[in-house]
């Protein structure tokens, strides 16, 4: 790594963890850049909260979804581009519009109260996979046995997925930023989407019309990292 490196910081979303961004850090490693994954913890690996290194070159943070709302408010801060995949500001819809996923996130902390919490976060997986198979996903937090602590944090980030209700005010709003949105995302809706765009009015969009929110099969590593290094 030399001392101009592009640094990226991720952040992977609710009920995933940072051995998502397998082949992005290795995509990364190629082009010679700093790579760091932030870890929530719902699973076995260890929470890890990423910071910027000392005397870095240029700075970019990528996240998927709820890791929006999961970062350090000095890594969104300090952040000199931002890529946005499958995110939002508000995560519940404002007024009438809400109630569907406010309700479906009360049942699936009801769930997780009531000890199905293998079930639930499998059929969560599932339809944010979708239109693709279950089976796609990367290793998770629900490949393996979930902590106590884990299943905790779940429960936290449930109720930050309700109580969220615009884009960080750490977001920092001179960064070059990329929405990629999904357009058959079955877990953020069209009015969330949209509302984030509006946030966001100077941000570059990518429409992918039959994405689900995972965004598999959608071959996006090299494009987003020569996004990136468009702006170096």
């Amino acid at each position: 790594m030399n001392r101009g490196a592009l640094q990226l910081i991720a952040m992977h979303g609710w009920a995933s963890d940072s051995r998502a961004w397998g082949p992005w850090q290795e995509a990364a490693d190629r082009r010679g850049w700093g790579w760091q994954s932030g870890e929530r913890g719902y699973g076995q690996l260890t929470p890890s909260s990423p910071q910027w290194p000392q005397h870095s070159g240029p700075r970019a943070v990528i996240v998927h979804s709820l890791g929006l709302h999961l970062l350090p408010e000095a890594v969104l801060a300090g952040a000199e581009a931002m890529v946005l995949l499958a995110s939002f500001g508000r995560f519940v819809p404002a007024g009438p519009g809400g109630r569907r996923w406010r309700q479906a996130l009360r049942g699936m902390g009801q769930r997780l109260e009531a000890g199905d919490t293998a079930a639930m976060l499998n059929d969560f997986l599932r339809e944010a996979a979708a239109p693709a198979p279950l089976e796609r996903l990367p290793a998770g937090p629900a490949s393996g046995t979930l902590p106590a602590e884990g299943v905790k944090r779940l429960r936290q980030d449930l109720r930050l997925l309700e109580q969220c209700s615009a884009v960080p005010t750490a977001y920092p709003t001179g960064a070059r930023s990329l929405i990629v949105e999904a357009g058959t995302d079955r877990i953020v809706a069209a009015e969330s989407r949209s509302a984030l765009a509006q946030a966001l009015p100077g941000a570059e969009r990518w429409p992918l019309a039959e994405a689900g929110h995972s965004l598999l099969e959608c071959d996006l590593v090299e494009p987003v990292l020569d996004w990136l290094e468009a702006g170096h």
